[in-house]
């Protein structure tokens, strides 16, 4: 790369880099919606998926992955 060029674009990051910085510290930042409640309702909405998967689990009588070795019997075959 050519020094002109690279000194160029050097003084393109660093005036953009400026210029973000600028641009952040003069915005005041109020707390939203997401600052406030976020992490609530993150969890709020994992314990109810967690209790809802307990009661569907244990509760509405699913047999779940047994064997049918042993109960299962062949019927009889008919050659009629």
């Amino acid at each position: 790369m050519f020094p002109l060029t690279r000194n160029a674009l050097n003084q393109f990051k660093i005036r953009s880099i400026q210029q973000l910085r600028s641009r952040q510290s003069h915005k005041n930042h109020s707390q939203d919606f997401h600052d406030r409640y976020g992490n609530t309702v993150l969890a709020s909405g994992t314990a109810f998926c967690v209790v809802a998967w307990l009661f569907t689990a244990t509760q509405i009588g699913i047999e779940w992955n047994l064997s049918p070795v042993g109960r299962v019997t062949p019927k009889e075959w008919n050659d009629e």
